[in-house]
Formats: C-alpha cells, sequence, structure tokens
C-alpha cells in the first residue's frame, strides 16, 4: 500500500483559477484518495497550478511535483485526466516515462490505467486526440466569435465595461446583451461631460471622483488617471463596443521580473494591440452621444499636446533598468523641478506615489535626478569597458574556480550508484527486504545519484565556459582597444543598447546606488551608430557601489 500519496491539478486561465474552479478538480481528486482508502495527503503533497497554461512545462507547482518524485517522496499520483499533467501530447509522455522512473503509479480519474503496451498506446491516442481537439476547439471558437462579431452578436464580448452588466445567453432569451448600471452610468456620463464639455485634464477629473465618492467597479473610493482614460477612450460608450482590439503573439523578453511576480511566466505568450481600423464593432446601448464622444477625443489630443507628452516607447536611458532597493518596486522618469526652479527629469519610485495606493504611499526613498544618475552609470560602464583589467580578473576568476572533479570517476560512481538502485529494486521484487526497509534506501541513494548528475552537469557547463573563457582572455585587451575613443561620442540609442547590454539592474537605496552587471561568456561588441534594439545630493554625496551579478 502506498505510503505517500499525492495530487496534481490545474487550471489553465486566470480567471478560472479566481472563480474557483481549481477546486473542484481538488475534490474530486481528495474524494478518490478517500476511496481508495488511503490517508488525504499532507499540504506539501498537493500540488496545485492556478491559472497556468498547460502548453508549457515550467510551472511551479509541477516542478515541485518533479523534483519531490525524482527524490522518491511519492509513490503514488492522483491526477483528474492526463490534459490536466499537458496539453502537448509529447508532454505527456516525458512526464509519464518521468515519473515511471521515478517509481511513481499515476491514477487518473477519468480513466484506469495498465500495465501492458496497449494501456500505453491508448494514453499515447488520448494526448494526440487532446492536442487536437484543444486545437480545434480554439480555432472554432475564433472563427466563431469572428463571425459573430461580423454579426453584432454581444456574445463574444464575454463581459462588459464600468457601467453596464453583461447578461450571458442562458440568464437571457438565447441571446447575450449589456444592461445599463444607472449609478455606474451617470459616473460615466459625468466623466464625459468633464472632459468633453468643461475641458478638464484627467487628473482633475480623479480628484473630483474620489471627492464625489464614486466607486470604481472593485468597489474602490480612488480612481488611477490610466482607467479614467481608458473609459474615455472606449467606444463602447457612445453604442459601438469594440472586438478584436488585441491578439495573442510570441512571448516578449523581459529585462527583470515585476515585483512580486514569478520569474516563470504564467502564459507561453504574449498580447499585442491591434490597429483601430481592424477592429469590428457590435451594437450595444449608448450612454454618451456620438458628437460628446468625438469631443472628448478632441479634447485628451489637446490635453496631450499642452502636456507635451513624450512618445511612447525608451525616453529615458536607464528606463526599465532602475528599482528600489527599499521597496522593490520600478522607478520612473518623472520632468520635475527642483527646489531652486531648475527644471530636470527625476526618477521616482513607484511606491512614493500615493496615488497609486488608496492615498498612502508604500515607500519613503527619494527620487533621483536623472542626469546625475544615468551620468554616473554610463562613467560605471566605461571604465569597465575601457579597463579590461576588471573584465580580465572576473573571467580568470572563473577559471581558477572550476572543478576539480574527476569526469571519469563521476561516471564511475554515477553508474554504481544506478547498479545499486537496480539490486535493491530486484531484491525488493524478490522480497529479500521489505518495504521499510527498501524505501528509505532507495530514497538515499536517489538524493546520491541526484547529486552525482548535478555534479556532472556543472563539470560540463564548466568545461564549456573555460573554454570560451581561455579565448576571451587573450583577445580582452584586442577588445578595449577597438572601444577606445568611440564610447565618448557614441549617439543616445546606442548608449541605452549598450547599458542594457551590460547592466542587469540599477538599484537605488536610501544612501547608495548599487549597479548590477551582467557579465556573459562574451564581452559586448559595440553596435554601429543608429542600432536600435544620483540621488538628487541635497548637501551630501551618495556614493555609487558596483557589483558583477552571473
Amino acid at each position: 500500500m502506498a505510503s505517500n500519496v499525492a495530487i496534481y491539478a490545474r487550471v489553465s486561465s486566470e480567471q478560472q483559477a479566481e472563480s474557483g474552479t481549481i477546486r473542484s478538480q481538488i475534490a474530486a481528486l481528495l474524494e478518490r484518495v478517500k476511496a481508495d482508502s488511503y490517508k488525504v495527503p499532507a499540504q506539501e503533497l498537493q500540488f496545485i497550478d492556478d491559472g497556468y497554461s498547460g502548453a508549457n512545462l515550467v510551472r511551479p507547482a509541477l516542478e515541485r511535483l518533479r523534483d519531490a518524485a525524482y527524490n522518491g517522496a511519492i509513490d503514488r499520483l492522483y491526477i483528474h485526466s492526463p490534459d490536466r499533467l499537458a496539453r502537448k501530447y509529447a508532454y505527456q509522455i516525458v512526464l509519464m516515462d518521468e515519473l515511471s522512473k521515478s517509481g511513481v503509479e499515476v491514477v487518473f480519474l477519468n480513466r484506469e490505467i495498465g500495465k501492458t503496451p496497449e494501456d500505453d498506446l491508448l494514453l499515447q491516442v488520448q494526448g494526440m486526440m487532446a492536442e487536437y481537439e484543444r486545437a480545434k476547439i480554439l480555432e472554432r471558437s475564433r472563427r466563431g466569435k469572428l463571425q459573430g462579431a461580423k454579426r453584432g452578436a454581444v456574445n463574444v464580448l464575454s463581459g462588459a465595461p464600468y457601467g453596464y452588466k453583461y447578461v450571458g445567453k442562458h440568464e437571457s432569451d438565447g441571446d447575450a446583451r449589456y444592461e445599463i448600471v444607472f449609478e455606474e452610468a451617470r459616473v460615466v456620463q459625468q466623466v464625459f461631460d468633464w472632459v468633453g464639455k468643461d475641458r478638464m485634464s484627467l487628473g482633475e477629473v480623479r480628484r473630483r471622483l474620489e471627492e464625489s465618492g464614486a466607486k470604481t467597479r472593485s468597489g474602490k473610493s480612488w480612481w488611477d488617471r490610466t482607467t479614467v482614460w481608458g473609459m474615455l477612450k472606449n467606444p463602447a460608450y457612445m453604442g459601438q463596443a469594440a472586438f478584436g482590439k488585441t491578439k495573442i503573439g510570441e512571448k516578449r523578453s523581459r529585462l527583470r521580473p515585476q515585483r512580486n511576480s514569478s520569474s516563470k511566466p504564467r502564459q507561453s505568450y504574449s498580447t499585442y494591440d491591434v490597429p483601430q481600423e481592424d477592429w469590428i464593432t457590435v451594437p450595444v446601448p449608448a450612454l454618451v452621444s456620438a458628437e460628446l464622444f468625438a469631443a472628448v477625443q478632441e479634447q485628451l489630443t489637446e490635453n496631450r499636446s499642452r502636456a507635451r507628452e513624450r512618445r511612447r516607447g525608451a525616453t529615458h536611458l536607464l528606463q526599465g533598468l532602475v528599482c528600489c532597493k527599499y521597496c522593490d518596486y520600478a522607478f520612473y522618469g518623472k520632468p520635475a523641478k527642483n527646489r531652486h526652479g531648475q527644471h530636470y527629469v527625476y526618477y521616482r519610485c513607484i511606491g512614493t506615489d500615493a496615488y497609486r495606493f488608496g492615498g498612502k504611499r508604500v515607500c519613503s526613498n527619494r527620487q533621483v535626478r536623472g542626469d546625475l544618475l544615468e551620468d554616473a552609470v554610463w562613467a560605471q560602464v566605461v571604465d569597465l569597458l575601457q579597463n579590461p583589467a576588471r573584465l580580465r580578473s572576473e573571467y580568470e576568476r572563473r577559471l581558477k574556480s572550476k572543478s576539480k572533479d574527476d569526469p571519469a570517476k563521476l561516471e564511475q560512481e554515477r553508474k554504481s550508484v544506478q547498479n545499486k538502485i537496480a539490486r535493491m529494486i530486484d531484491s525488493y521484487a524478490d522480497g529479500i527486504i521489505n518495504k521499510a526497509e527498501f524505501e528509505p534506501r532507495v530514497k538515499r541513494a536517489k538524493n546520491q545519484l541526484k547529486a552525482i548528475e548535478e555534479q556532472e552537469r556543472k563539470l560540463a557547463e564548466q568545461n564549456q565556459n573555460s573554454q570560451q573563457l581561455e579565448l576571451l582572455i587573450v583577445r580582452i585587451d584586442e577588445f578595449a582597444a577597438k572601444l577606445t575613443g568611440k564610447l565618448l561620442d557614441v549617439d543616445w540609442e546606442t548608449k541605452r543598447e549598450i547599458i542594457r547590454s551590460v547592466i542587469r539592474r540599477v538599484e537605488i537605496d536610501q544612501d547608495e546606488v548599487n549597479v548590477v552587471f551582467r557579465v556573459t561568456s562574451f564581452p559586448f561588441e559595440l553596435a554601429p551608430s543608429g542600432a536600435k534594439g544620483l540621488q538628487h545630493c541635497r548637501k551630501r554625496a551618495i556614493p555609487i557601489s558596483v557589483q558583477c551579478d552571473t
């Protein structure tokens, strides 16, 4: 009888996770565990992935599950169906083979797994069919929604903005519709009047909304400017809801993970905006006239021109790289005046903006004068690239830290441990040792095997890197000579590309700025011209420290 029982559950979207869909999976799994006369698994053996796509294998709970299985911590695993384990047939086979080699018995609630080749074939066919059905459903859904939008069906919208309530087809007479929420609609109409007729700015609109006590859809009493802007740009309020405003594409690269977010993304794709001329409009009840909506768009354009709004995209040299060491929020560039009335661009911590957090700031870090910070960071980059001794010392340090392990000896130890595990399995199968003796021995042996394999992996990486580093040490002087005189004359775009290539992040603390470099195997090569791709002192200097991050 299995002593260590675990469960695995997954839902694909954050919406499903928030609506509690995964709870029904967990309840069904625990019920089956009890029906099979096993104890309810401990919390650490309940592996739950909320809102993670099954189209990739990089999922936090799945990673922990695979580690636990490899370490011998699981004997029996309950899963609702193979597609919860993975959407792709190939991934299912990889995971099932891995779990089988770790001695884990997998139980699917929707079918029994046998031990014959025919049963394995059935699982493979089921995985292929699940993958095929998923692709077919997605394509049919896309085509169906597209045709529905062209017919003017509200069903394709699936939700309603502030001021409306979405009534699904099951709640109505078969066709979904928008119903006006009069309390919210009055707020929407008031906002459009303030901007279109009274010519107010978004900041003034936000202040008036908070003073009037108006609540957001989520019940908050404070409003964000982007929320107001999105409301004023939404054509649904003039009776023409837009379908197809976004599309799914390749996953965007990120300089660094966002605050309190995992380094492993939930989805394997990113969402992109679609040009407005490609939107499909669906008729809905109007809250404002088309004339007022047009007047609001003109006023927003005028507000932008008066505010001299800068172009979207890269507007600051260190954009996306500066973060707060105090609260871990990002810094953003903002024009401001100092106490002497001089205009500068400052880098400011998001956590110090009270309006973002219901009127109360969450960080007390000071803002950073942009020109001082950018000059200081660029000086550090120039010094690093023009002084090969710093690069040479880092590369030589890595060569000296090369492991002294013998590959042949590690391979011999790995084979010895593998043979030991095989002998223990045979002894257990023949009844020579009982389960109480078998389990701890196998677990220790597997941990030993994992450590050896990790040593082999690191040794292979070190051998490969050492060959590259030996060549690089010879070329460092030549590389530095090529940069001489060029770094002082590069344009803004090239300078930004160099900074993004050699710096991982710039951390702003209360009393210092810490530059963390990304030291890779190959030094950065200067891009051609045109290529795209300090704290305000207040009477005391703040030092900049430098740190290399591998």
